[in-house]
């Protein structure tokens, strides 16, 4: 393994049907070059070992071409790491492996140290190879955003590179493209493949008004699309940014490992002088022996699997969340969040959609559903209240037809009237809450009062809906009031929540919080249903912080939030995980975590995914250093327990690069979890 390895960024395309397998490709060998060394170094050691030492059949000079050739290809990626890193004043494990095998050639043991050489470029190149698949899936994100768009300006339609689409471009997007940029839809109506950047497996129906990605596949329909984000703003490019820094955002664990790589290697190097020093001036033994067995004692303390073993996972679990439309922006907060033992929701926004529905439909007297619907939402067509904006949606839903008022008003914080004419009079529908009827001298009898009771105690908003007629006669211009029934709209617990608290329990979370600004009744209703106990509720955002930061003081705190007004608690816990909605950018900016789909149910497998790394990169750890000790002891002890015992090199370059490719697979298990 040379030091790039780690650092190494390979660049793949999109498989596309009838292509050749990837390794039959130019591209595969011209990227992954390390395996043609390998087979270089390979080819020259079975000709100069078979032809000299086995059959003694080539002459001396041809079996000194195939050794340097051997060394030659064997050595040259870790000859240019090293050298790097000798420019910084460094040296490294490319040192130690290219040190160890000319010190095999100085003792006459050339094939061995070709052997050396050759396992240890063959690891680099598959451990190239297999990181690079974990970026596989996440890099290719890039190739998905097509070169070009079909842009009309005025009359004319042009093809044009996106870089020069500019903010209220209309682009024209077939059946079966790929969408260009982020936008609007303008016109037309499709089922939109939105996988890629939020994870949803289904296709979600798109039509005017609603939102498009850069990177999702449209459907059966034509769609005119006015472009909302230049197209290195859009969220595609920012996913690929963030998983950019999250490459380079190491754990704290692999932190720990890089500031102790280097003085450990001094050690080594250290420990290697000693073990040819001191034989020489206290023992009689062969200078060709000691000198064989310090060369073994470089390669078997080298640390390549101890440093590799947390990348090698951390990049595999992020690129498994990715897939999952989750993104982490850092392999930090991958540790972090698997250690969490707190877990604290937001409501709005999180636990809820963040939208009112209509929830209850309750007619009094001689009215219907429909009729009390109808009548509700044609009254509230002139306004602009999100709350009404649900009844409508209610209504529509039902297919009811709707009417236009003639006349309209809005009354703050009470509720609405609107009027209506009827053939031989004027008919005025009052909607809104107790003080708007008590405004309007209203008398409502103990037992109507009681169902809006009951509603508002579900932390619902409850709607009296009422109308009165005017009518210009003998009797009088206004009748009495007629109560038609009550509305109650609430913002409902997301369908997925209540599973999702409930394997996050099974998961080990220990506590469960829910905050909100909404008010007591509103909460504890919310928080039954999800199955939440502990709710604090009518926060301000900075009574939110604070909360978070008491929790955080004894504990390990995940908050879940919208991103929004909670931001500050999101900043402040360990690890702050945002609903993406789709990638908005308030919450990729604010959350380490980002659910790009706003999916609860992706949370647990998240965390299961943050646990099962950390067990993994422990697992990785506690092997690799338990190798290095073992293989170091037998180099050591064992000579002077048995005279003249010798480790043989090749067994010790087999331990250390088999170890080091065995934890390189035991991370890449990680690519295969999927959401149970």
């Amino acid at each position: 393994m040379t030091t790039s390895t780690v650092q190494a960024s390979t660049s793949y395309s999109i498989a596309t049907p009838g292509a050749p397998p990837e390794w039959r490709t130019w591209t595969f060998w011209k990227e992954n070059y390390e395996f043609v060394l390998a087979i270089v170094t390979l080819v020259a050691l079975l000709t100069g070992w078979l032809g000299g030492e086995v059959t003694e059949t080539l002459p001396n000079w041809a079996v000194t071409v195939a050794a340097l050739i051997a060394f030659g290809a064997g050595g040259y990626s870790g000859l240019l790491g090293a050298w790097e890193q000798a420019r910084q004043g460094r040296f490294d494990i490319d040192f130690l492996m290219l040190a160890a095998a000319f010190g095999a050639a100085l003792i006459g043991e050339w094939t061995e140290g070709a052997l050396l050489l050759f396992l240890f470029t063959l690891s680099g190149a598959l451990e190239t190879y297999a990181m690079g698949r974990t970026r596989k899936a996440i890099e290719a994100l890039g190739k998905l955003r097509p070169e070009t768009a079909l842009v009309r300006r005025g009359e004319r339609e042009e093809a044009l590179p996106v870089e020069q689409l500019v903010i209220g471009d209309i682009v024209l997007v077939k059946p079966g493209d790929r969408m260009p940029v982020d936008g609007v839809v303008l016109s037309g109506a499709s089922s939109i493949d939105q996988s890629a950047i939020t994870g949803e497996s289904i296709p979600v129906s798109k039509h005017p008004g609603d939102q498009v990605f850069a990177g999702t596949i449209n459907g059966g329909g034509a769609l005119e699309v006015e472009v909302t984000k230049l197209a290195s703003e859009s969220t595609l490019s920012r996913v690929i940014a963030l998983v950019q820094e999250a490459r380079e955002d190491a754990t704290p664990t692999q932190q720990f490992i890089d500031r102790f790589s280097q003085p450990y290697t001094y050690a080594v190097i250290g420990a290697t002088a000693l073990a040819i020093v001191l034989p020489v001036i206290f023992s009689n033994a062969p200078f060709d022996d000691i000198l064989y067995r310090a060369m073994t004692l470089l390669v078997v303390a080298s640390p390549c699997a101890l440093i590799i073993s947390t990348p090698a996972s951390a990049l595999s679990a992020i690129a498994a969340a990715a897939r999952q439309g989750v993104l982490f922006k850092g392999g930090a907060y991958l540790e972090l969040l698997g250690k969490t033992n707190v877990l604290v929701f937001d409501k709005t926004g999180t636990l809820t959609p963040g939208k009112p529905v209509v929830t209850n439909v309750h007619p009094l007297t001689n009215h219907s559903v429909e009729n009390l619907l109808r009548m509700a939402a044609s009254a509230e067509t002139l306004s602009e209240h999100h709350i009404a904006k649900a009844v409508i949606e209610k209504a529509q839903s039902m297919g009811l037809e709707l009417e236009k008022p003639i006349d309209f008003k809005a009354i703050p914080g009470e509720g609405i009237w609107a009027r209506f004419a009827r053939p031989d009079f004027v008919e005025t529908i009052y909607i809104g809450n107790d003080r708007l009827f008590m405004s309007q001298d209203m008398d409502l009898s103990p037992a109507i009062r009681m169902i809006g009771a009951a509603l508002q105690r579900q932390g619902k908003t409850v709607m009296l809906v009422a109308r009165r007629s005017t009518v210009e006669d003998t009797l009088g211009a206004e009748r009495d009031w007629e109560v038609m029934g009550y509305i109650a709209v609430a913002d409902e617990l997301r369908p997925e929540a209540a599973e999702a608290v409930r394997q996050l329990r099974r998961n080990g979370v220990e506590r469960i919080v829910m905050m909100t600004g909404d008010n007591q009744a509103a909460a504890r209703y919310i928080a039954e249903k999800a199955g939440i106990d502990e709710v604090y509720a009518d926060l301000l955002p900075e009574q939110k912080l604070e909360l978070v930061k008491e929790l955080r003081e004894e504990n390990n705190v995940a908050m879940v939030g919208d991103g929004v007004n909670d931001a500050p608690a999101l900043a402040t816990a360990h690890v702050g995980v945002a609903m993406g909605a789709g990638g908005t950018d308030v919450a990729l900016e604010t959350a380490d975590v980002v659910l790009m789909s706003s999916d609860l149910s992706k949370l647990p497998f998240t965390l299961q995914l943050s646990r099962r790394a950390n067990r993994i990169i422990r697992q990785n750890v506690i092997f690799s250093m338990g190798v290095i000790v073992m293989l170091v002891l037998f180099t050591i002890l064992l000579p002077m327990l048995f005279d003249g015992f010798l480790l043989p090199l090749p067994l010790g370059v087999v331990g250390h690069e088999g170890s080091t490719l065995i934890v390189v697979a035991n991370g890449l298990r990680l690519l295969r979890m999927r959401p149970t």
